[in-house]
């Protein structure tokens, strides 16, 4: 099934988008993790769209997706975005999927929007102590720009082969490794590839998905939800 590309106009900007399926059955929403983009999720864009129509924005500060966003935008600013790119994409009422931090922003548009989202899946949501988050806001995503040596190249490239290894990525000791191998590497190119497109970006969503109150959020959620990892 052929994943195709565009883009919708917001308020601040443009938001990217990649779609399968058109035309077919009930429309889906996929939001992806961070860091990197909706490219993450073309496989299962490509599965949906056997039977559906699957559309996958890439979240605003991240891929594609060129909108204005404040210096630290919380998730509700993040669901503000995508329901924009619904509404320009005449898309009304959807099942959702959340992966990560876009779990955190599928959570919160179901929350703003209830009458809009038939079904949601919360796929891999982190729900950290008070220590934890507050370790993660400090640590996991750094603000960071490009500089004439070309540290970022090296910082960006570890930062996404060590997410695939260690948990935090910065723990790299023993007993912090994961039971993983890497991916291919041309996986971890395209990764890479997406992260540097947003380098000066990618860390506000993931300080939004940390500092998002799952716990008071999540009690209030009406529709039918799958909570899975």
């Amino acid at each position: 099934m052929a994943v195709r590309r565009g883009f919708v106009d917001v308020p601040g900007g443009q938001v990217h988008y990649r779609d399968a399926g058109r035309g077919r059955g009930k429309p889906v929403v996929l939001i992806h993790a961070s860091p990197g983009s909706s490219l993450m999720l073309a496989p299962l864009l490509a599965a949906f769209g056997a039977t559906r129509h699957a559309i996958a924005p890439d979240t605003a500060g991240n891929g594609d997706s060129a909108v204005d966003l404040p210096k630290a935008p919380d998730i509700a600013a993040f669901a503000r975005h995508h329901l924009a790119a619904l509404d320009a994409l005449g898309l009304d009422r959807f099942d959702l999927y959340g992966t990560h931090t876009g779990a955190s922003i599928a959570a919160e548009i179901a929350l703003v929007a209830p009458a809009r989202v038939r079904r949601l899946i919360l796929d891999g949501v982190g729900l950290y102590t008070p220590a934890e988050q507050a370790e993660m806001l400090a640590r996991y995503a750094p603000a960071m720009r490009p500089d004439q040596q070309a540290q970022y190249l090296m910082w960006a490239w570890h930062f996404v082969r060590d997410t695939c290894v260690f948990w935090p990525w910065y723990a790299t000791d023993a007993a912090h490794r994961r039971p993983l191998g890497l991916p291919p590497a041309e996986v971890l190119h395209e990764k890479l590839v997406e992260v540097l497109k947003s380098l000066t970006t990618y860390h506000k969503s993931y300080r939004a998905a940390f500092a998002y109150d799952k716990r008071a959020r999540f009690p209030r959620l009406a529709v039918p939800t799958l909570a899975a990892c």
